[in-house]
């Protein structure tokens, strides 16, 4: 059943509703909220750009903020859940922009910094360890050092992932929760689960060689 047809029986129910319900855990409703507002999201993320990113991640970007607003919306507070929609929306964007200047990183390309082998350890000792939630942040003086092999090495990851994991994996470095990545994605926390085993298997298999061979280039 697609995400779709899962929350099309919620259609009546007006923005304050579904966000109440996505509140108290409402899975459902959440999808439901933000599907409504995706075309918002992705409406407001034109004409922004974010250095060293592209289109796509100003979306994501978007959608975080969009979910932010699902979170945090109160009615006895706001006018209206499109307006508050609309403010998160424009400040997450904002700050991903300022912080891709300042630090001259793409933030949703992050997975560089893991999909290269590390100094103390092995290339996919790297990524699980950041799926798994124990790497610490590269150094960013390492980054500037590795940057010509960490490029090379993330065009060979980006051909062993889907699409889906692909998004999977550029959420989950974002700090973005299980739940909050299916509720982006419009899918279960259990095919996000699934997409990260899944990752970390591939990069376990292949990415070894692949890193070895990109840096000795």
């Amino acid at each position: 059943m697609s995400p779709r047809s899962g929350t099309a029986a919620l259609d009546h129910l007006d923005d304050d509703e579904l966000a109440m319900r996505a509140q108290q855990c409402d899975d459902l409703a959440q999808q439901a909220l933000i599907q409504r507002y995706r075309r918002l999201a992705s409406f407001r993320g034109r004409g922004y750009y974010i250095p060293g990113g592209d289109a796509d991640d100003i979306v994501q970007e978007a959608l975080i903020g969009l979910y932010k607003a699902v979170r945090d919306y109160r009615p006895e507070r706001e006018a209206s859940f499109r307006g508050f929609a609309e403010l998160c929306i424009t400040r997450q964007i904002h700050t991903a922009v300022k912080t891709a200047r300042r630090r001259k990183h793409q933030p949703l390309n992050q997975y560089v910094s893991i999909s290269r082998p590390r100094p103390e350890g092995s290339f996919e000792a790297g990524v699980e360890g950041m799926i798994d939630g124990h790497a610490d942040p590269a150094d960013p003086a390492d980054d500037v050092v590795a940057a010509d092999g960490a490029r090379a090495v993330d065009c060979t990851v980006a051909t062993l992932l889907s699409g889906f994991e692909n998004d999977v994996l550029r959420l989950f470095v974002t700090g973005q929760s299980y739940e909050e990545i299916a509720a982006l994605l419009g899918r279960q926390a259990k095919a996000v689960d699934n997409a990260l085993q899944r990752i970390k298997r591939k990069f376990a298999d292949r990415a070894p060689s692949a890193a070895r061979l990109a840096l000795s280039e």
